[in-house]
């Protein structure tokens, strides 16, 4: 009997060999699930959830997310190569595939006996090795510029959506980038993506200032406006109840009238003072926008569109951040802090009516240091593909600029490691190098897969551009043709950080799940009972 049984003989676990079938297992199951989705001609998964809602997407994240994953290592996988686009954006498929390769290539060498932790130890020197092929073939630029970023941005979308589509929105995720560029650094934060049910993907643009979901709420109103003075505030437009408990009473009808003239009063002279404002700055030929977080009743806002003010209400508190930042104004909180200094600037501010829905476009400000992607397509399905892969895009983008360097894409930093990792493997001596072998050929999986899943034979593919990494060159596989390619000359890239964490990830993730000797059922039941029942 097992020390665990005496201790518990409810536990359930496995022992040795049978916890390093369960862990390969699992890993090659997730491997066969994600390997159909890499590269620009991979295929689409459709999700559906248990209330019948259908997703359509091949973004490894996203799929890793939704499914339903019941495999404790398998999970585990998942949630480590999820991490992984949290913190770079991108690789989270290659990760599971080089992870779910490497325990495979391992499989043998486990079955003729080779202890793990020796496997292990290979491992970890040949993630050192392939860090130094990573450094020598990354391609740095003193000043990243468009058309470099350009390429990065088409490289990551074109593996998610259809080429004409990526190379729209690459351009707007680039420009989108470059507009929230301060020498402080990029918040992504800054782009706000709005999406609108309406005519084709073809159609999304980017907006150098802001899309507001709500429009102006009463009818006489002007819709459009050029030259706008804004004013962003949180300023109660209407009647308010008092902070405690309190009640108002009158003896007659003249004395309820006073009252209530008193009140109205009170809101009244706040409007007057906007309207003031708004007469002391405004020329010939300009508007005013008042953007205001609280409410603004109908009587107040009579009196600002006989002024021919357009007013918006209850904003949401992300908008007013953007619309300060970007239009240059300042918010304020009470009408005797107005003043023209702290008032904002746009060209042009238009309402667009779509259905029951309202939209406020600002466009033209003097300071976009935030912008709107706005995303519109013939229905959910295409606009929630496109906002998952501009996402991908802009981290991308972010990512060139942050490391000022690329790396050739198409599956070259990958043969170029196997090749210089299967080199070392001959100038030492040892165990060792069997772990080494086994990472070498483990990244090969990713040119294998991107062959396999263009519709070429992987080893007919790979073969051509192992031959031409020995003379020195450094190739890609091209997915149209299934030939050697540059990528430099083709603008294929990839992010330095990206295939960096990614070879730290899975080296760590295979090495940590081949020690795994023995896997138990620990923890206690839902109904509080003693562990392992």
């Amino acid at each position: 009997m097992s020390s665990l049984k005496i201790l518990n003989p409810n536990a359930e676990h496995t022992r040795s060999l049978q916890s390093l079938v369960v862990n390969i297992g699992a890993a090659k199951g997730l491997q066969n699930v994600l390997k159909s989705n890499l590269g620009p001609r991979g295929t689409i998964k459709m999700l559906v959830s248990g209330s019948g809602d259908i997703k359509l997407t091949k973004d490894g994240k996203i799929l890793l997310h939704e499914m339903q994953i019941q495999h404790p290592t398998a999970s585990l996988i998942a949630r480590a190569a999820t991490a992984q686009d949290d913190i770079t954006g991108d690789g989270t498929t290659s990760t599971v595939l080089i992870t779910g390769e490497a325990l495979k290539q391992c499989e043998r060498f486990l079955s003729e006996g080779v202890h793990p932790r020796i496997l292990a130890d290979g491992f970890e020197t040949a993630k050192n090795e392939a860090l130094k092929t990573l450094n020598r073939l990354r391609i740095r630029e003193d000043k990243v510029d468009k058309e470099l970023l350009l390429n990065v941005a088409r490289t990551s979308l074109r593996t998610k959506l259809a080429t004409k589509i990526a190379d729209h929105i690459a351009d707007i995720v680039v420009d989108a980038v470059l507009c929230i560029q301060t020498p402080a650094g990029i918040d992504l934060f800054m782009v706000e993506i709005m999406t609108m049910p309406h005519r084709s993907i073809q159609d999304t643009r980017l907006i150098r200032g802001l899309v507001l979901d709500h429009g102006v709420r009463h009818p006489r109103m002007p819709r459009s406006l050029k030259n706008v003075h804004i004013l962003t505030c949180n300023i109660s437009l209407e009647f308010e109840k008092s902070e405690v408990d309190a009640g108002l009473f009158y003896k007659n009808a003249a004395d309820r009238d006073r009252l209530v003239d008193a009140e109205r009063k009170f809101t009244d002279e706040k409007v007057k003072k906007i309207i003031a404002l708004k007469r002391e700055v405004c020329k010939e030929g300009e508007g005013f926008l008042i953007v205001n977080m609280k409410g603004i009743d109908p009587p107040s806002l009579e009196m600002l569109s006989r002024e021919g003010i357009m007013g918006l209400r209850r904003a949401k508190r992300r908008n007013m951040e953007r619309l300060t930042l970007a239009s240059g104004g300042v918010a304020v909180n009470s009408v005797e802090a107005l003043d023209p200094s702290i008032l904002g600037w746009a060209d042009s501010v238009h309402e667009h009516v779509l259905g029951e829905e309202k939209y406020t476009f600002v466009e033209g400000v003097k300071n976009p240091t935030s912008c709107t992607v706005l995303i519109k397509g013939p229905n959910a399905h295409s606009i929630n593909q496109v906002k998952d892969a501009l996402r991908d895009g802009l981290r991308a983008v972010k990512n060139t600029i942050d490391d000022q360097c690329v790396v050739p894409g198409g599956g070259a930093f990958e043969v170029a490691a196997h090749c210089d990792l299967m080199k070392y493997k001959d100038s030492i001596k040892g165990k060792s190098k069997l772990g080494i072998q086994a990472f070498a050929d483990a990244l090969l999986i990713i040119p294998k897969t991107l062959a396999n899943n263009s519709g070429f034979d992987p080893n007919d593919a790979l073969m051509p551009l192992i031959d031409e990494h020995t003379d020195g060159n450094v190739v890609g596989l091209d997915v149209e043709t299934g030939d050697p390619f540059d990528p430099e000359t083709e603008g294929i890239f990839d992010n330095y950080r990206v295939k960096r964490q990614q070879l730290h990830l899975s080296s760590v993730l295979a090495s940590q799940l081949l020690l795994v000797d023995e896997i138990l059922r620990a923890g206690k039941s839902a109904a509080g009972g003693p562990p392992g029942q």
